[in-house]
């Protein structure tokens, strides 16, 4: 038997008020659970982007779906009623122009957005951006998202939800220069608030569709598995109304920076350290069984003293209970999935704190090891799953020492930037840790 609002009758919304960009498994088991727990009848519209999976896992369902939370005691199962219709990309810009529509909001990821992460500027060489450019019908989110605001008269707010530092700020900036390039005109009024979510969301096995069958009832083709924490910290400057979310837990601010520079330096830069120096184990929490004493030093020493911490907020209890999570086993959230496209991931999540503490005159040890141990991803991969792979790779194979490699990874400027390939701190430091690292020496956490 499957789920639907035949097999679990209940209340849903009865219109759509919110369009979200790339509805996978982290926004139903983060935004939209909070838009749910609102209450205040807020429906969402998603839009699929490469894959019609979701579509093809809700339609059946009346938009319905499971989120099965995994903690330390036994697990647990809810369902959710928000997603009231699930469209593909060719949707996006008739949805967007809908005056009933007031919030857009995105789950893109990092390379969704198809730009410089060390610039913050379109990739000049990207061939999709290139090709929506010339007027065609668009297929990146980037240029359906413009010529959907295009569309529109009734102002709107746009909320990006991804790990982007100042990402409110960042796909302003990034829309601006879309429109100048293609000589679009945005008349209404459009806000682009900056937003931190946190909640760690696995990819969803065979066994959680059992272990969410089992529980509910029904059958649920659209389970998405999470952990119980969850936060999402939302600068208020809406255009056009917003659900309560407030109400259901979230952080309405004026400044979402210190939040966000903390879960990326110390969350999401953790993570990669974890991805990439555990790449032998399967799991987070079997790599963070090994390597916890590294990656609390990664936070202590050089994540820590870059961040301002938000008044009452303790750090200390923070640091420790990202350790516990990573460590949650019921989670099996794997260690690859982590350490796909780190080309996108790095600038925003270790780099930063590389030159922040480089600024400091301060040794960015840890750091460079995550660096390091990317590099060494880089290199001896089965497959590289990065947007930069064929140009990463071919860096690399060229590369006959460590500080070959070193050298010849940070001239990718689209990674690195043009200043840190000419930080000798930096430079020696990658050089001694990927020489360990190739050689296989033990990792020193504890001097």
């Amino acid at each position: 038997m499957r789920l639907s609002l035949r097999t679990r009758p209940r209340e849903v919304p009865s219109s759509v008020g919110i369009v979200h960009l790339g509805i996978g498994a982290f926004h139903r088991a983060h935004q939209a659970v909070y838009t749910e727990d609102a209450g205040d009848g807020w429906g969402i519209c998603g839009i699929t982007q490469r894959s019609a999976t979701v579509a093809e896992q809700l339609g059946p369902q009346d938009g319905l779906y499971s989120v099965l939370e995994r903690g330390p005691g036994k697990p647990s199962a809810r369902v959710i009623g928000a997603v009231r219709e699930v469209l593909t990309g060719d949707a996006t810009v008739a949805r967007l122009a809908d005056p009933a529509v007031k919030v857009v909001s995105l789950t893109v990821t990092e390379k969704g957005y198809r730009h410089d992460p060390a610039t913050g500027r379109l990739r000049r060489d990207d061939p999709e951006i290139s090709l929506d450019l010339t007027g065609r019908p668009p297929r990146t989110v980037l240029g359906r998202l413009v010529r959907g605001l295009a569309e529109r008269d009734a102002p709107v707010t746009v909320l990006c939800c991804d790990n982007l530092t100042a990402n409110g700020e960042t796909l302003r900036a990034l829309v601006e220069e879309y429109c100048e390039r293609s000589g679009t005109r945005i008349g209404c009024e459009v806000t682009f608030p900056s937003t931190m979510v946190d909640r760690i969301v696995p990819a969803t096995t065979p066994e959680d569709l059992d272990e969410a069958e089992r529980l509910l009832g029904v059958r649920d083709e659209g389970v998405v598995v999470t952990e119980p924490f969850t936060q999402w910290v939302i600068e208020d400057t809406f255009a056009a109304g917003r659900p309560a979310w407030d109400a259901a837990g979230a952080i309405l601010t004026d400044d979402v920076a210190p939040y966000e520079k903390m879960k990326l330096r110390l969350l999401n830069g953790s993570h990669s350290m974890l991805a990439y120096l555990g790449s032998h184990h399967t799991y987070v929490a079997d790599a963070v069984a090994e390597l916890g004493d590294t990656v609390r030093r990664y936070m202590d020493e050089d994540a820590g003293p870059t961040l301002a911490v938000p008044p009452g907020f303790d750090l200390e209890a923070y640091k420790t209970s990202l350790l516990e999570r990573f460590a949650n086993p019921a989670l099996r959230h794997r260690t690859a999935q982590i350490a796909m496209d780190g080309s996108q991931k790095l600038p925003q999540r270790l780099l930063s704190v590389v030159r922040d503490r480089l600024a400091a005159g301060a040794e960015p040890r840890w750091a460079a090891l995550a660096v390091a141990a990317w590099m060494r991803h880089v290199k001896t991969a089965r497959e590289l799953d990065d947007p930069m792979a064929d140009l990463l790779r071919m860096t690399v194979a060229r590369a006959e020492t460590p500080g070959q490699m070193v050298d010849g990874l940070l001239s990718v400027t689209d990674v690195f930037g043009p200043d840190l390939r000419e930080s000798e701190v930096f430079r020696d430091l990658l050089v001694e840790h990927l020489g360990g690292l190739l050689a296989r020496r033990p990792i020193e956490s504890g001097s």
